[in-house]
């Protein structure tokens, strides 16, 4: 009975540590250089940032779905005969990606993104935004460590930022983050 029970724990213990190696979680932070695309209006880009949790679950040995829950600020300057004026966004944004591993340590990530809405600072009078938005992102990560690794992504707005503007988020991403 004793080696029964011995043999089922550390069975359990061995399926656990081999799930534990196809899902990992962690941190990343970075930059954001962030515009408005598909407007007749000239705005000129804004330096941001964004900040969250990610994980990967891996599926094969080259394929692993990579979905992220993140805070990200977003949004561009005007510039008028008045002067110039900044609008930034601030979205919570959850991008599913299929993240395909070209090598070891280089992978290529795409897929869809839903953002909404959590507040918006600007120094002049707009219409309402739109409280979502839905997006794709593209990207590279590339791994310095088992832990550590670095990504640049461009994500694609293709829902209007305000229900009287054509205007849609265009941004482009650099991370730094760890996984545990």
């Amino acid at each position: 009975m004793k080696k029964t029970i011995l043999v089922t724990a550390l069975v359990f213990v061995m399926s656990f540590s081999a799930k534990a190696q196809l899902a990992q979680i962690g941190v990343k932070a970075g930059l954001n250089y962030a515009n408005f695309s598909g407007t007749d209006i000239q705005t000129d880009a804004i330096t941001s940032y964004h900040a969250g949790l990610i994980a990967e679950i891996k599926l094969l040995d080259k394929f692993a779905i990579q979905p992220e829950l993140l805070y990200t600020t977003q949004g561009a300057t005007y510039n008028t005969a008045l002067g110039d004026f900044k609008n930034e966004l601030g979205y919570i944004a959850i991008p599913v990606l299929a993240k395909i591993y070209l090598s070891k340590s280089f992978s290529l990530e795409l897929g869809p993104q839903a953002s909404f809405l959590l507040s918006e600072k600007n120094n002049f009078d707009v219409a309402d935004p739109n409280t979502f938005e839905f997006a794709v992102d593209a990207g590279l990560n590339l791994k310095i460590t088992k832990n550590i690794f670095l990504q640049g992504r461009y994500v694609l707005g293709l829902t209007e930022v305000s229900p009287n503007a054509d205007a849609k988020n265009s941004v482009f991403q650099v991370s730094a983050g760890l996984m545990f």
